[in-house]
Order: C-alpha cells, then sequence, then structure tokens
C-alpha cells in the first residue's frame, strides 16, 4: 500500500504519473480523500486510476455505527488488512471532537486501557489517520473543528506520522483545523515529549499521568519502568518551555489505589516540585473497569472529595463527562468485541 498522503506534492505526483495519471489528478486525489472518499468513489478521476488507486491507497471502512443517547457516535473501521480501529464522535457546545486512532491495537500495555490488552498490531499510516475525522464528516454531515489523538494506540510511538498528519489536518490543504485545536496524549514517552517540542506545533499535550509515585504509577503503567514520574514531568516543564501551551495532566482515579484525599495532596505536591512554573490542570477521569484488570471505579463523593482536595492546593482540576457509556465508548472495547486479533 502507498501512503499517499505522507508524500511529499512532488513524491505524490511522481506516484500518480507512474500509475497512468497526469500530475494534476493528486490535487483530485487528496480533495476526495479530504472530503472522506475512496479513491473509487472520487468521481473526476478516470475510471482506471480510481481502480488502480483503490487497490494502492489505505483507507477506512465503516463497519459499525453505535449511536449513544448523549449524542456520541463510536465508528469501527475496518483497515484494508482486515485488522480494526475506532474512533469517536463527540458534541459540544462549543463544537464538534473527533477522538482518532494512532495504531491497531497497542505498545504499551497500561493496566487500564482496553487496547493495551490487543498488544501491537500495527502503526496506521497517515492516510489511515487522516480519513477517520474525514469519513466521519462526511458520514455525519457535520463540521469536526476539533481533534483529540486518543484513540488506540500510542501517538509518540508513531511517530513520524503522527506529526505528519497534524500539520496536514491543519493545513487548509488538508482538514483545515487549527493546531491550537488538536491535543495530543501520551502515556509519557520522554523521548518522544522532548523531540516534539522542537516541532513547533501550538498543540495541547495531555500527559496520562495517573499517579504521583513511581510505585503506584509503574504498577499501572509499565512504561513508568522506563521513564519515572520525575523525568516524565521534567520533559512536560520542558515542552511548556518551548511552547508555553498549557499540559493537561490525565489522571484515571482508581477505587482504593489512587483516589483518596491524602493522596490528592501527593498529587499536588508531585507536581509543585517538578513543574512550578508552569499552569496546572489535572482531568480527572473516573476509570472504566476493564476485563481482568482488578482496577474498580469510584462513586461520586470520592470524585468530589479528590477534586475539592486539589482545588484546595490550587490545582485547577476538571471531571471528564462519561460520554457513551452505553456503546463501549472507551477505545478499545468494540474491536476487542468484534473479533480483532491481539498482537501478542
Amino acid at each position: 500500500m502507498i501512503d499517499v498522503l505522507a508524500l511529499s506534492k512532488e513524491e505524490l505526483r511522481g506516484y500518480i504519473a507512474g500509475v497512468g495519471g497526469e500530475g494534476y489528478r493528486a490535487d483530485q486525489l487528496v480533495n476526495g480523500l479530504r472530503r472522506g472518499k475512496r479513491p473509487r468513489d472520487i468521481d473526476v478521476l478516470p475510471k482506471a486510476l480510481r481502480e488502480k488507486l483503490d487497490s494502492e491507497v489505505p483507507f477506512c471502512d465503516i463497519e459499525k455505527v453505535f449511536v449513544s443517547t448523549d449524542g456520541t457516535v463510536k465508528y469501527l473501521f475496518r483497515l484494508y488488512d482486515g485488522n480494526l480501529i475506532e474512533s469517536v464522535l463527540m458534541r459540544y457546545e462549543h463544537g464538534n471532537t473527533v477522538c482518532v486512532s494512532t495504531e491497531c491495537g497497542c505498545a504499551m500495555g497500561c493496566r487500564f486501557c482496553a487496547t493495551g490488552t490487543l498488544g501491537l498490531i500495527r502503526r496506521l499510516t497517515v492516510t489511515e489517520i487522516f480519513a477517520q475525522p474525514a469519513v466521519i464528516a462526511a458520514n455525519s454531515g457535520e463540521r469536526v473543528s476539533n481533534i483529540v489523538l486518543m484513540g488506540m494506540g500510542e501517538p509518540l510511538d508513531n511517530y513520524e506520522n503522527t506529526v505528519k498528519f497534524i500539520r496536514l489536518a491543519a493545513s487548509e490543504e488538508g482538514l483545515g483545523i487549527g493546531a491550537r485545536h488538536i491535543s495530543l496524549s501520551t502515556c509519557g514517552m520522554v523521548d518522544g515529549i522532548r523531540r516534539l517540542a522542537g516541532e513547533d506545533l501550538q498543540i495541547t499535550l495531555s500527559l496520562s499521568l495517573h499517579a504521583a509515585d513511581d510505585e503506584t504509577r509503574g504498577s499501572m503503567m509499565p512504561i513508568n519502568k522506563k521513564w519515572g514520574v520525575a523525568e516524565t514531568l521534567k520533559a512536560c516543564r520542558e515542552y511548556y518551555g518551548a511552547s508555553k501551551r498549557r499540559i493537561a495532566f490525565e489522571y484515571a482515579l482508581v477505587k482504593g489505589k489512587n483516589d483518596s484525599p491524602a493522596y490528592a495532596d501527593r498529587l499536588a505536591s508531585t507536581l509543585y516540585r517538578y513543574c512550578p512554573d508552569m499552569p496546572l490542570y489535572v482531568n480527572l477521569i473516573p476509570v472504566n473497569p476493564v476485563e481482568g484488570s482488578g482496577f474498580r471505579s469510584v462513586d461520586r463523593a470520592a470524585v468530589a472529595a479528590f477534586t475539592e482536595r486539589l482545588e484546595r492546593r490550587g490545582v485547577n482540576c476538571t471531571v471528564r463527562r462519561r460520554l457513551g457509556n452505553d456503546i463501549s465508548a472507551s477505545c478499545g472495547q468494540l474491536a476487542a468485541k468484534n473479533g480483532q486479533k491481539t498482537g501478542r
């Protein structure tokens, strides 16, 4: 397969010429992909060229669509090789957000994550990442105004394709979604965070922190054994210094593990210690129970107590709305239920 959206304009024109098309057909192909069309459905292209491109350009075909009572829509996509990925359309007052996947499965193995149970099957191409919001916009008939790279996979584990996608999505030739409306969530790949700091991208970085000490975080996230809490937060501070963009610290509350008011104090102290000159913002996430993890969700009283304790220490925080609970909206759940093979 040819990852056409990873090519430069000159490379793409050269590829089109190589399969029998005139150079200007490259622009028609990109315009069609931007509108969420498979190459075979881009009518302005000659039939023979459409058929050739359709056999060589990766795409995301809608396998199933699940609509929640709260308006959230979950898309299960089938890739050219039969693998499955998931994306979510979330509707807010400020606009529509699409959560996209960057990998099929994930190698990080976070215990609270359904995708992590699959292992890494493969990394997605730029074209496949791009197709998700493009197809969703076409299918829903609604404009996508925000993108979050928080679906299946670790975006910084697919670094080159992720960054190419961000630049394309933010461009007028792509989706026209400004970089400030794009968020990237990482489990804490320190080398990737530091590399991203030099890209001059005005995106929002979200760190899946979930604990304030190495013992607790290491029991939840294997990556902490390579990069501990201190080094991870120092990398975030470097990113903030380069971008001046506020970082969101994501924190999954797990009953009996990291949800006590005393642990909220520990979290605040840790953030102040390693990020003293940064605006602190924590996004609290009552964990979705994942089969076999042993993790239990917290009740509203525990969430309120944790929030109050953080705010008392001067840490801004919000509680993530639970959207699409009735359609298994947490990424990885649907793929596993619909026969996705694991990478283990």
